[in-house]
């Protein structure tokens, strides 16, 4: 495992047995190409000081992977990929997450709206209606700690619990929202414009969110003509590369094609306390041993009632992304990110290490 790199793909596939290659190719695709470069004499010592020599810099490898069913694609550079996993947080931070108390979540009662069907209270979050709605029901999840990142398996495990009655009796006021879904963004780089411990609910109608739906008839497609189960062969693959493990009847995998840096997946039958108890571990571990300050997570969940589509091929999928450093400026997302293709630097190999030093 330790000898096993993104940028040497191609090597580790080679080693699969006949029937995972063949399901590692039906599922993805992989380019290798050389990115080459002339430098300019006065810049040798500026390249020698941030890359170790101008040898790094004159040749690098890229290696480009792409799902074929949901058309993800991630580039992975060299350079990048070869760095080391930091596992610090900034001291400034705690600095900085002290001076932005108190805010309006830290007196959640009095200084947020509540839902039409009232609010529901635990010993470590609390209910709100989101005063500025993205879809007809749409709540907040405030935890009672102001630090963000001062999360546990109890709270987790609560905030799981209360998501599954918000959902409950959210649509009981209306029962054609059946498609859910719970978010967690931590800090201000995943998009939370408020600093305090929150997570968010919201239910939609018709269809699911257009990227549930992809990958729902992604799965779909996979089935009918491979007559195999697309996430079961999405696993199996890591696993067998060691990106996978399961962990208490989870799948945790490190992907293959992350949207953004130390991307890990958890596959589950359900929502429920198992699950959070993996994933407050999975979360945890980012946060403790590789850095990770500021995230999103996401639980595509399936409907709530009888649809007219197929998901008997979709499990609950939770995705979880770093993004980096919240106290600088530099953006994660680019014009390739948003238009292209994801740019990583974090090598899947070395996230999955880590990992498994959390969870066995």
């Amino acid at each position: 495992m330790e000898q096993r790199s993104i940028l040497w793909l191609l090597d580790a596939v080679a080693g699969l047995d006949a029937d995972l290659q063949k399901a590692f190719w039906d599922l993805f695709d992989v380019d290798v190409t050389v990115g080459e470069l002339v430098l300019p004499d006065h810049m040798q010592k500026w390249v020698e000081r941030y890359f170790g020599s101008a040898e790094a810099v004159l040749r690098q490898r890229i290696v480009k992977v792409t799902n074929r069913w949901t058309l993800d694609s991630t580039l992975f550079n060299e350079l990048r990929a070869r760095r080391p996993l930091e596992a610090r947080i900034p001291v400034e931070l705690a600095d900085e997450l002290a001076r932005t108390a108190p805010d309006p979540f830290c007196e959640p009662e009095y200084n947020t709206p509540e839902d039409v069907f009232g609010r529901i209270r635990g010993r470590y979050v609390i209910t709100a209606s989101n005063i500025a709605k993205y879809d007809g029901l749409h709540g907040v999840i405030v935890f009672r700690d102001h630090d963000p990142l001062a999360f546990d398996e109890p709270l987790v495990r609560e905030m799981v619990a209360v998501v599954r009655a918000w959902f409950e009796q959210a649509r009981a006021v209306d029962s054609e929202a059946i498609y859910p879904l719970f978010m967690w963004n931590c800090l201000w780089k995943s998009g939370a414009s408020i600093p305090h411990g929150h997570a968010q609910v919201s239910l939609t109608r018709r269809m699911h969110y257009g990227k549930v739906e992809r990958e729902r008839r992604a799965a779909t497609a996979y089935w009918r003509e491979t007559g195999r189960g697309y996430f079961d062969d999405l696993f199996r693959i890591h696993e067998r590369l060691g990106l996978g493990r399961r962990v208490n009847g989870v799948r945790v995998y490190a992907s293959l094609t992350p949207l953004k840096e130390k991307e890990t997946v958890l596959l589950a039958a359900a929502f429920d306390e198992e699950l959070a108890r993996i994933m407050n571990r999975v979360v945890r571990c980012l946060v403790d041993d590789l850095n990770v300050t500021s995230f999103n997570l996401v639980a595509w969940l399936p409907p709530l009632g009888t649809t007219v589509e197929d998901w008997s091929q979709m499990p609950v999928v939770v995705r979880i992304v770093d993004r980096g450093d919240p106290l600088s400026r530099t953006s994660d997302f680019g014009a390739m990110e948003l238009y292209a293709a994801s740019v990583v630097a974090s090598d899947p190999f070395r996230v999955a290490e880590a990992l498994w030093r959390c969870l066995e």
